[in-house]
């Protein structure tokens, strides 16, 4: 089975990375562009789990490595059973 967990800062979070892209396109100009956040993506494949099992435990992953609850939001997506 795959997850797919989609990481981004927390609104109130200053996203400097962010800043620098939406600089940098207005400087091309994409004026139109109000603001970027840039997040990452983490693709897990697991083996020999429920999708249950498989959605507990990516959550435990998250809350104990993947992210960093103080200032990271996270979204867990479930995309294939094996």
């Amino acid at each position: 089975m795959t997850a797919r967990v989609h990481i981004t800062l927390k609104s109130g979070v200053v996203d400097p990375q962010g800043s620098a892209i939406c600089q940098a396109l207005k400087s091309l100009g994409f004026e139109a562009v109000a603001g970027v956040r840039v997040g990452r993506t983490v693709e897990l494949d697991l083996t020999g789990r429920t999708e249950d099992e498989v959605t507990k435990d990516v959550f435990a992953m998250c809350e104990r490595l993947l992210t960093n609850p103080v200032i990271e939001d996270y979204r867990i997506e479930i995309l294939s059973s094996s």
